[in-house]
């Protein structure tokens, strides 16, 4: 322990020094307690210290060789806990950026084959779905603009431990360790079916079939319903992942520009005429990237063309809780005659509580509830009881409340911060966690990615959310509002964009 303990300490007493003659007093790199506001975790810290000491290493501001600071001093120049400092080095080590030396410490390697961070690379050299994907579960990058999610503080509150601790103490929904209805817990259905009452939208407790979340739920329908070279319209710019799962599925995707007030019905009816595409994806409000939500005529005459050519609507409601439940949906003025709705809790209350569900026609649910059983026979039933209790939970209304409030402050931030780098978000008040920003002309939105993941910054590329034949000539990025008061982003937007 002793001999591992003097091994770890041995890394930053150069890297300070290295810093401090390299940059000014003020810009030295140093780990709070909050990062733009935000608290940060201990294993955040360590990633953020192995992500600055591993970015020197790269640059060669850290030669190979070099032995490094004392466990203690560096806890001391980056204000965190050796514990802190130890987990960083092991982070480093297992990236082959550094190598311990029996009784001596810890040094860079010298080795000319020193292996990458996998992640970082494939961020820095390729950016498409699947990294995408995997950094909004991996959580590598330092500074997190293009993550999906808001911040855990935001939806994690004590509206969800206590019923977390409520069910793993036995004192709230026991129940036999058996497989369960095919379709869900049947009293969160019931609470689901008053809960769409309230957006007009009408449907019985035994036509929602639960999901593992939204994706699960896509992934149903697909499977059902698409075969190999079926063609199938989505929104364009849309759901990233969405796209993923129809490639997967040999769809042949067909992009559907998407408006302020939503998908463009002409365009619509001609790709569906065309394509002979029986199938149409779109989200309705606070729509992922753009931020935009559907008007009520364009509502109306998306499901005249709908009606007209036989089309199946299948409509994303992720935001659906923080919309108001007047606001209009596809599915309330359809009432679920060729519209499949799908719903969420991810971005409300969790994304570790995989809870979807699919409200839909019978003989729909019906389907999806047999496809649901040959490939993963079951959902949770204790999550579904959790999610249960807290939707029947007093304090649930009120955390929408205190939700609805954080994204609004967040986004006046964000708004203000990116007109003074001269940036102009599309939509300003869509009500969900993004905005699609145009960047300046000439700058390209991948290349950007790739100069920021460099730097630590996980930035979305619009181009990512866009089906080929619908892009914009102009690049975007997609912005998670929570982040964008990141004083390191503001620095490299600044650089980038030529602010001073």
């Amino acid at each position: 322990m002793a001999s591992k303990l003097s091994h770890k300490l041995a890394i930053l007493y150069h890297i300070r020094k290295v810093q401090l003659a390299r940059v000014p007093i003020c810009c030295t790199i140093c780990i709070s307690e909050t990062v733009g506001g935000r608290m940060v975790t201990e294993d955040g810290k360590a990633q953020r210290i192995a992500s600055r000491i591993a970015l020197s290493i790269t640059e060669g501001v850290i030669p190979r060789g070099t032995k490094l600071r004392s466990l203690r001093a560096a806890a001391s120049a980056y204000r965190v806990s050796k514990n802190t400092i130890v987990e960083a080095y092991d982070r480093l080590v297992a990236r082959g950026y550094i190598e311990p030396r029996h009784g001596a410490g810890y040094y860079v390697t010298g080795s000319q084959t020193r292996v990458e961070d996998p992640v970082t690379v494939r961020l820095v050299e390729a950016v498409d779905i699947a990294t995408l994907l995997r950094e909004q579960l991996e959580h590598n990058f330092t500074v997190r603009l293009g993550e999906g999610r808001p911040p855990a503080e935001w939806v994690e509150g004590s509206v969800l431990k206590s019923h977390l601790r409520n069910i793993a103490s036995g004192h709230r929904g026991l129940f036999e360790h058996a497989y369960e209805s095919p379709i869900g817990f049947e009293p969160l259905r019931q609470t689901l079916s008053r809960l769409l009452a309230e957006r007009s939208i009408g449907v019985r407790p035994d036509h929602i079939l639960l999901t593992l979340g939204a994706n699960h739920a896509f992934d149903l329908i697909i499977r059902q319903y698409l075969r190999p070279g079926d063609a199938v319209l989505t929104d364009s710019p849309g759901y990233y992942p969405l796209f993923a799962k129809l490639k997967l599925a040999g769809a042949r995707m067909v992009g559907v520009h998407r408006g302020i007030d939503g998908p463009d019905p002409e365009d619509l009816a001609r790709k569906a005429q065309a394509s002979g595409a029986r199938f149409f994806f779109t989200q309705s409000l606070a729509h992922n990237p753009t931020g935009s939500s559907l008007t009520l005529g364009r509502a109306h005459d998306i499901l005249r063309i709908a009606e007209k050519l036989d089309l199946m609507v299948v409509e994303d409601d992720a935001f659906g809780d923080l919309m108001p439940s007047s606001a209009p949906r596809l599915a309330a003025l359809d009432q679920l005659r060729r519209v499949i709705y799908i719903g969420t809790f991810a971005k409300i209350l969790s994304a570790s509580l995989r809870v979807g569900y699919i409200a839909a026609a019978p003989e729909v649910t019906g389907h999806l509830a047999n496809m649901k059983m040959l490939t993963i026979v079951n959902s949770s039933g204790y999550v579904e009881r959790i999610v249960h209790a807290v939707l029947n939970d007093g304090h649930y209304r009120h955390h929408l409340k205190r939700l609805n409030e954080r994204v609004r402050e967040a986004q006046l931030v964000a708004i203000r911060i990116l007109r003074k780098l001269g940036l102009q978000p599309w939509i300003e008040d869509g009500g969900g966690y993004y905005l699609w920003v145009p960047l300046p002309e000439g700058i390209d939105d991948i290349e950007l990615a790739r100069r920021a993941a460099r730097e630590s910054i996980f930035l979305a590329p619009g181009s990512v959310f866009e089906i080929e034949g619908t892009r914009s000539q102009r690049s975007f990025l997609r912005l998670n509002i929570a982040y964008v008061d990141d004083p390191v982003f503001q620095d490299f937007a600044r650089r980038e964009f030529g602010v001073s």
